[in-house]
């Protein structure tokens, strides 16, 4: 039976070269008594731009397993996969994060929407969650709102979890609901509704990914209010609790912080609820592996500075095609941007300064880093001349791939 334990991280690692630097990290905390069990993601969209297989994350993740004596579990995560792509993840993942963002305001069948508002119209009387203060605003009408909101979308979700349990087998893998990257966060009402769903859908979902109010902008800090952020964060904790044990689902389902890296802002309120209440969390990182590769090329100096100068510089010079798909979750003003000419003037640390997200330095520059951050098909195009030097440089890079990993996700959020 694959089941997620209470606290997982997702780690991605688009050029599949840093597995041992991140596992290192996950043992370092596990030294301190922390345990944290890393899971490797990938997106579909991620292995086309690098032309990799999802095999590739497989291969990496049990290399890294076997050098360094990893003896608890691991996962690889078929990260943001509906039907039309779940075939190329099935044979190596064990771990699935279904997204249905797009299918969200979909309209269900009018029977099927009434029947969910009759089933549940006992929460219209009076609602209230254990962790919650006072009773919850649940009318007939807001109950059938969410129905045509999101029952199409977790019926979706229902089509993918049984799809993939009819090849991988019941209990063989891990599922996890995105529902993050759409326009409006979920309400904790919303998310109780979800779930009720969910669990007449009969998905076994160990993890479930809402939007969160604020912006979870690529490899930079939060941006909203983090007094609203932390009550939105509980009062989730307070429905998922509550919502175990009113819908059955499984025991160990948990919130998970998506595009998580680097909101070390709302760190503390996340650390505070989970270990407050004894709740478990899954959070993932992803890309920002890709920007530490880039720090420790140009802190390297030489061929590694020259690479990453170029990076920027044709970075810069798609903006428009690298930055389009992503414009949801970027941030860039141009004008904070500096011109190719200023950076191949760079030291190799002034470029690290300026990408390397350190808020206390005055040379970090969020505009930089989030072009970059998005940058990774330029890397991809220079194909083995950009894998050659992290292999040259494999020691400088692997150094700031695990103090990235330890020092600023896994210490701040879970020590």
């Amino acid at each position: 039976m694959k089941n997620l334990p209470k606290y997982s991280m997702g780690i991605g690692d688009r050029f599949a070269h840093q597995g041992r630097a991140q596992l290192s990290a996950f043992l370092k905390a596990r030294e301190l008594g922390v345990e944290v069990t890393p899971v490797w993601n990938k997106s579909n969209r991620e292995h086309n731009i690098i032309h990799s297989e999802p095999a590739s994350v497989r291969e990496e993740a049990d290399a890294a397993v076997k050098a360094l004596g990893w003896k608890g579990p691991y996962f690889v995560d078929a990260d943001h996969i509906g039907l039309k792509t779940v075939d190329r993840f099935l044979a190596p993942s064990d771990f699935f994060t279904i997204d249905v963002a797009d299918f969200i305001a979909k309209p269900a069948d009018e029977s099927d929407i009434q029947a969910f508002v009759s089933a549940h119209a006992r929460f219209a009387e009076s609602l209230r969650i254990p962790g919650i203060d006072g009773e919850l605003d649940v009318t007939q009408g807001r109950i059938e709102a969410i129905a045509r909101q999101y029952l199409f979308a977790v019926k979706e979700a229902g089509k993918v979890f049984r799809y993939v349990e009819s090849k991988k087998g019941a209990g063989n893998f891990v599922a996890e609901v995105s529902m993050d990257e759409t326009d409006q966060p979920q309400t904790p009402v919303e998310l109780l509704f979800i779930l009720a769903a969910m669990a007449k859908e009969k998905i076994a979902v160990q993890t479930i990914a809402p939007k969160f109010t604020g912006r979870f902008n690529k490899g930079v800090d939060y941006v909203g209010d983090v007094k609203q952020f932390e009550k939105e964060f509980n009062d989730d904790l307070a429905v998922i609790a509550f919502a175990i044990n009113e819908f059955g689902l499984p025991a160990n389902l948990k919130l998970s912080v998506h595009s998580g890296s680097d909101k070390f802002s709302i760190y503390p309120a996340i650390g505070r609820a989970i270990k407050r209440i004894g709740a478990g969390l899954h959070i993932k990182t992803a890309g920002t592996t890709w920007l530490e590769e880039l720090i420790g090329l140009a802190s390297a100096g030489g061929e590694g500075l020259a690479i990453a100068r170029e990076v920027y510089a044709t970075a810069l010079g798609r903006f428009d095609e690298l930055c389009g798909p992503y414009a949801t979750v970027i941030d860039i003003d141009k004008k904070k941007l500096p011109s190719p000419a200023e950076v191949n003037g760079w030291s190799g640390e002034q470029f690290a300064a300026a990408l390397r997200h350190d808020q206390g330095n005055p040379r970090y520059n969020p505009h930089f880093r989030q072009l970059l951050h998005v940058g990774f098909k330029v890397a991809a195009q220079l194909e083995t001349r950009y894998t050659d030097a992290l292999k040259k440089f494999e020691s400088i890079v692997a150094k700031n791939v695990m103090e990235n990993t330890f020092e600023r996700h896994l210490k701040r959020i879970f020590m």
